[in-house]
């Protein structure tokens, strides 16, 4: 569903949101669409375990937990950080996947940097057996194939087409399926410029772009005016949108609006990635440094 912004904006340009957070109800935005291939093929390969690598507050593990307990498979994730093993229960996203069945293992953050090493994924599979494993994030071949499939005929209006960006999985999907006259922004949620390349091995196309000013600080990281943002957004346009991702993208959009980067008459689609259940974590975080809290709840 495509929800028209009705902020006023400068030069006939118009913006609209694709609400891809309304998927589903746990597996919500990208993580659906990545996650929709991966499932069809564990269960071709008569797989019975996914196992899977996140953060604290992932939205990719508390999905893919989910996904898993839907769909009949168990399911592992391996957890950066091994001082989370006593604190699943203080942890929103943890605590929601361990009450969906998944299985833990916490690593330390240097273990956890291994992750796509043989040797590493060899020793998991002498503990935990035969698993279908799914990469930090869900980004692989068949995930980019299910993020080409959030464009569809409805959106061949648009002259851009805009999301945020993590492992880069959902903004080579986009590259893939848009028109010639479209082009795709991203919005890398970390620092850095190590994307470029990883997304042109996906992708044939030259119509996109990453802009790389509005990370606030890195992964993870918010500020006071963020969350004031977050708030003032939800209660102008009933959006709720999260910290992580798809805020940090409407800033941008917006912020080049204001600043001549679109052509007069631009039509604009931005698209909502989802990651809503990491308010709580978030919030969580907030209060303990007594912060403002994000409210985008009546």
């Amino acid at each position: 569903m495509n929800q028209s912004i009705k902020i006023n904006l400068p030069k006939n340009i118009s913006v609209s949101i694709k609400r891809e957070d309304l998927i589903h109800p746990f597996v919500s935005g990208n993580k659906f669409r990545k996650l929709k291939y991966n499932l069809l093929q564990a269960k071709q390969e008569n797989t019975s375990t996914l196992l899977t690598f996140g953060g604290a507050y992932s939205n990719h593990i508390a999905a893919v937990a989910f996904a898993g307990k839907e769909q009949g498979f168990k399911t592992i994730g391996i957890i950066r950080g091994e001082e989370l093993v006593n604190k699943i229960q203080e942890n929103p996203t943890l605590k929601f996947a361990q009450e969906c069945g998944m299985d833990f293992e916490f690593v330390t953050r240097q273990e956890y940097r291994l992750k796509e090493e043989l040797e590493f994924i060899t020793s998991l599979k002498k503990k935990w057996t035969d698993f279908y494993l799914i990469p930090e994030g869900g980004t692989n071949a068949l995930a980019i194939k299910g993020c080409q499939e959030i464009l569809t005929d409805i959106d061949t209006e648009f002259d851009y087409v805009c999301c945020a960006v993590g492992t880069g999985g959902t903004i080579s999907g986009l590259i893939n399926s848009a028109l010639p006259h479209q082009k795709v922004l991203g919005f890398p949620a970390l620092k850095g410029d190590f994307l470029q390349d990883e997304i042109c091995t996906f992708v044939n196309s030259k119509h996109w772009e990453l802009i790389h000013d509005y990370h606030f600080g890195g992964y993870g990281k918010v500020t006071p005016e963020l969350i004031s943002f977050i708030n003032d957004f939800y209660k102008e346009t009933k959006i709720p949108l999260d910290p992580i991702y798809t805020a940090k993208m409407v800033v941008g959009v917006l912020d080049l609006i204001q600043n001549n980067y679109f052509p007069e008459n631009s039509n604009i689609l931005l698209i909502h990635t989802g990651g809503l259940q990491g308010v709580a974590g978030m919030n969580t975080k907030l209060k303990n440094k007594k912060l403002p809290l994000i409210q985008i709840h009546d």
